[in-house]
């Protein structure tokens, strides 16, 4: 491992060199590429500067026991010694945290898909609260979120809303979020005050660019439609929304929010790809079930993965048994301390695996 660690370290120092020089600097692409590599690398050859700190601060501590009469001193030697021992197990972990293999998409935006599932109207009203949970969380993590289709159930709920969330390194965060979401609660629709159990849906998908999924046109069927809801004077009186299916497959998506047709025939072409994308790595998770298994629940749609308990004031993650008495502050956006949980379940799983 630490071989490798040091080959990174010098690829590193090769990189700063790069971005000094006249070449690198001149080309607006490859000085791109080059800071991109330099924020990857750099948190695993600071971790490994740290360990080699370390390890020197610990041969110095040996040195000075054998070295050294004066007991206080000897004593302070072992304190130390003893503490040193202990970051660099700390450390180790880290590093082999920082080299485990990347998900190549966790870099990427993210296409968010949610839907109501059962329980009628309460469920389309559990979709929008997801829908601002997310939009919040977004705004925390100062990223953009940009509606493409939504489809309203005329009491502030939807049975359908996709939107884009663009920031660096949404798909790492928020692709432990897809599966089924339950709510148990006493809808604002009951009128006997009876708790109810509803759910809703969600996909998260990674954006994808038109050279990672080759879309032939001819498969394509695009038809335009005047678009309903809420909008602008031009988007409820010109023929501005648009329907793409895609034939071989039998996906529709549609698209409405925005005022320009040419704009919506775009985000359903981004959808497409998505969609597309997904449905490729089902079928790699299907054919490498052994892996799949040692995943934290990433991407299955039908996998009951939380309830979020309002008579309670609890959210329980069920894949890994995380419960948070901080409903409120959850459905507002604060969720930093689930996700860091699903995070650092994943990555003990994957090195239990190769330590196995």
């Amino acid at each position: 491992m630490f071989e490798h660690v040091e080959d990174i370290s010098l690829r590193y120092d090769e990189v700063l060199s790069e971005l000094s020089s006249p070449e690198v600097m001149n080309d607006a692409e490859v000085y791109r590429k080059r800071m991109q590599e330099q924020a990857e690398l750099e948190p695993i050859v600071m971790k490994y500067r740290e360990y080699k700190e370390t390890l020197e601060g610990i041969e110095d501590s040996k040195m000075m026991l054998e070295e050294e009469s004066d007991e206080e001193i000897r004593e302070m030697a072992k304190e130390e010694l003893s503490e040193l021992k202990d970051r660099l197990e700390t450390i180790e972990k880290d590093m082999k945290i920082l080299l485990l293999p990347k998900d190549p998409n966790d870099e990427k935006n993210v296409i968010v898909e949610i839907r109501a599932g059962a329980g009628g109207d309460e469920a389309a009203l559990f979709a929008a609260d997801l829908f601002r949970m997310y939009a919040k969380y977004a705004e925390r993590e100062h990223w953009k979120v940009d509606t493409m289709n939504s489809n309203e159930n005329g009491i502030g709920g939807f049975k359908e809303i996709v939107f884009m969330i663009n920031g660096n390194g949404a798909y790492s965060k928020l692709k432990y979020e897809s599966g089924v979401h339950r709510v148990q609660r006493i809808p604002v629709t009951e009128s006997g005050g009876r708790i109810h159990t509803s759910t809703a849906t969600v996909a998260i998908m990674p954006e994808v660019e038109d050279v990672e999924v080759e879309i032939d046109m001819n498969d394509c069927r695009f038809d335009v439609f005047r678009a309903s809801g809420n909008g602008g004077q031009c988007v409820n009186t010109t023929d501005s929304a648009v329907r793409l299916t895609h034939i071989p497959t039998g996906i529709v998506i549609s698209c409405q929010d925005e005022k320009s047709q040419l704009k919506n025939k775009d985000k359903a072409l981004k959808v497409l790809r998505a969609r597309l994308y997904e449905l490729e790595q089902e079928k790699a998770h299907s054919e490498e079930a052994e892996k799949r298994r040692s995943q934290i629940g990433t991407g299955d749609r039908s996998e009951k993965i939380r309830t979020y308990n309002f008579p309670q004031g609890r959210v329980t993650d069920h894949r890994i048994k995380l419960t948070l008495h901080q409903l409120d502050s959850v459905i507002n956006g604060d969720l930093d301390e689930v996700i860091d949980s699903l995070i650092a379940a994943d990555q003990s799983a994957k090195l239990a695996k190769l330590e196995n």
